[in-house]
């Protein structure tokens, strides 16, 4: 068995939004916080190729709040194609006209979310030779003085965390709110077999006690 090590993080924010996949133009947001942005989180604190993140509780803190907001998006993005020309060009324009490709978009978020987040951290497969102590103690370190590699979010860029180190008291002196609910077929993480087809994986997923067990992703259905 794989050794790993368990980490706890605490995170909130004034919006979020985790993307239900089947609503194609509207963003909708699950009701709680889903195990893929989850571990983005813990990712964006530390990320290295030698590592890998299972996040295996979600905790919700605070009661589940909505608001419907209306936002301004654009409509496309610079092609692969247009770059991999400019590229070998060694010129061109990459730009978007903005104001060609806004268009609005209404979203059902959350509102004043905060979450408690349980992962495991563990050696990818053939880095077992790599001593595990060394990026736990360094996850540690970064988390406990509010370090990360890049802005922690909640579903979109724009909903920025934040972020605290959670140990047994801070654990203890805020528990998860006291709902149980059934919440349906939930995004899992994207399975990435195939790097370059990547497949979206579910669980059915329940609240008991503001708390969701997030089951390993082996046992997710595509």
């Amino acid at each position: 068995m794989t050794p790993s090590k368990s980490f706890c993080l605490e995170v909130s924010g004034l919006f979020a939004c985790f993307t239900r996949p089947e609503m194609k133009v509207e963003r909708v947001s699950y009701d709680v916080m889903t195990p893929s942005s989850a571990r983005a989180v813990f990712e964006s604190v530390l990320w290295k190729p030698a590592i890998r993140w299972r996040v295996h509780r979600i905790e919700v803190l605070k009661p589940i709040r909505w608001i419907n907001l209306r936002r301004n998006e654009v409509s496309a993005v610079v092609s692969t194609r247009n770059v991999q020309q400019s590229m070998a060009a060694g010129t061109g324009t990459l730009g978007l006209n903005i104001e060609e490709e806004r268009q609005q978009r209404a979203g059902y978020f959350l509102r004043d979310v905060a979450y408690r987040i349980h992962a495991d951290l563990s050696l990818a497969p053939g880095r077992t030779a790599e001593p595990l102590i060394k990026y736990t103690e360094m996850f540690a370190r970064r988390a406990s003085k509010g370090q990360c590699v890049n802005q922690p979010y909640l579903g979109c860029r724009e909903f920025a965390a934040d972020f605290r180190l959670a140990d047994e008291a801070a654990q203890a002196s805020t528990p998860p709110i006291g709902e149980t609910r059934e919440l349906g077929w939930m995004l899992h993480d994207l399975d990435f077999t195939h790097p370059s087809d990547p497949q979206p994986r579910f669980f059915n997923a329940k609240m008991v006690a503001g708390t969701i067990e997030v089951p390993p992703f082996e046992e997710a259905r595509g």
